[in-house]
């Protein structure tokens, strides 16, 4: 098991860590002042700005194997890279959620009008996705439970549901939804759910409301939508029908690591910034970097980071040799372990920084509302801990 880049990667990394330094930071108070003062679902034009750098650099869509040449295990670092400064780096690279995972759906499964329709823009970076599947109604955790039906009428599919935190869908630039519904509620529990492609213009869609998330309001928003008669043609169903949940299992796989990467640049970021803190900040005679409570956090924030890069390390490199299935428990395990540390570590930085922590004047309480929520979307700890558990168990059944 080897975790060594190759040059080819190294060259990205390099040159990533370039445009971090010169542009991603330098942009970061210039996003928050024009959210402040204008639509928190607009767009900032330093945003495009970022991009049309980042595509100039030859950053651009480095998470797509068939198009960088990077392994899931090399795209690992750089994701990591881009999740220090979660709002703007990812987007900047063209590399963000939900959008990565809706181009590998597209670009596994997709007919070629599909690709030339959707997946191109996508790639180009003009416009933006959404994932439909989770429902206000129903328990998500378990894709199975979804209410969503999708009736085929003719050359046409019927979409009737209520979806909700489905992520992207406040940007005025997501123009496709992939909605995942049940086509045959009667079948095997596995094979009742289709996705279809739903553009956002369709007649009977209609944004509900955008949900905060501890009371921040993301820029893409994470929304409550309402599918009422929505007629798309036979020809936007993806794959086909009772494919739901085996393209929604394709899409986690892959997704989960990028988020799990990008979680771990926020927890980088959190102990340099306690680091900081720590040395600069007096108390009781001294630097808090005197006190040996703040030391134990410092050092407890170091291994445990470490423990969790390395697991989602050997994740990503299972995945290139094996696949997503030849990597189910440790891609269950790093969904548990990655948000957990970070979060734990985001809580310490925030603990030094006293305050300081719980305002908008570090990136902190932000970075800790969305790891808290991580724990949660792409399935919550508790469903991954019982896949671990499952595959555990297999191994000493008789």
């Amino acid at each position: 098991m080897d975790f060594e880049l190759s040059p080819k990667a190294r060259d990205y990394r390099d040159r990533l860590q370039e445009f971090m330094d010169a542009h991603v930071y330098p942009a970061e108070p210039v996003y928050a002042a024009w959210r402040a003062e204008n639509d928190p679902h607009a767009l900032p034009p330093v945003v495009e700005e970022l991009k049309a750098e980042a595509r100039r650099r030859g950053l651009w869509n480095l998470f797509l194997p068939d198009v960088s040449g990077l392994s899931n295990l090399e795209y690992a670092t750089l994701a990591e890279l881009t999740g220090r400064s979660p709002d703007l780096a990812p987007e900047a690279v063209n590399c963000a959620a939900p959008d990565t995972g809706n181009m590998e759906v597209l670009h596994m499964f997709g007919t070629d009008e599909q690709k030339e329709r959707w997946l191109r823009p996508l790639l180009d970076g003009e416009i933006r996705s959404a994932f439909a599947m989770t429902e206000p109604e129903v328990a998500s955790s378990d894709a199975t439970n979804i209410t969503t039906s999708i009736v085929r009428d003719g050359d046409e599919y019927v979409v009737n549901g209520r979806k909700w935190f489905i992520t992207g869908a406040a940007d005025e630039r997501c123009k496709i939804f992939i909605v995942m519904g049940k086509t045959d509620p009667e079948g095997p529990a596995h094979r009742r759910q289709s996705q279809v492609l739903v553009p956002r213009d369709t007649p009977g869609v209609t944004v509900v409301r955008h949900l905060p998330v501890f009371g921040y309001q993301d820029q893409h928003g994470h929304s409550e939508i309402l599918f009422e008669d929505v007629r798309v043609p036979a020809s936007n169903l993806l794959a086909a029908e009772g494919d739901g949940f085996m393209i929604a299992q394709a899409r986690l796989g892959p997704g989960r690591i990028h988020h799990c990467m990008r979680a771990l640049g926020m927890a980088e970021r959190a102990l340099e910034l306690m680091c900081r803190r720590a040395l600069s900040r007096e108390a009781f005679g001294g630097p808090l970097a005197r006190q040996g409570v703040v030391r134990e956090q410092i050092a407890e924030s170091r291994m445990a980071i470490e423990q969790a890069r390395l697991l989602t390390l050997k994740t990503a490199w299972l995945i290139d040799r094996h696949g997503a299935k030849g990597a189910r428990t440790e891609i269950a395990a790093i969904k548990v372990v990655v948000p957990r540390i970070t979060h734990e570590v985001l809580d310490r930085a925030i603990q030094v920084h006293g305050a300081a922590g719980v305002s908008d004047d570090t990136p902190l309480a932000a970075m800790y509302s969305w790891v808290r929520a991580m724990r949660i979307f792409d399935g919550p700890d508790e469903v991954h801990v019982r896949t671990v558990a499952r595959q555990e168990l297999r191994r000493h059944e008789t």
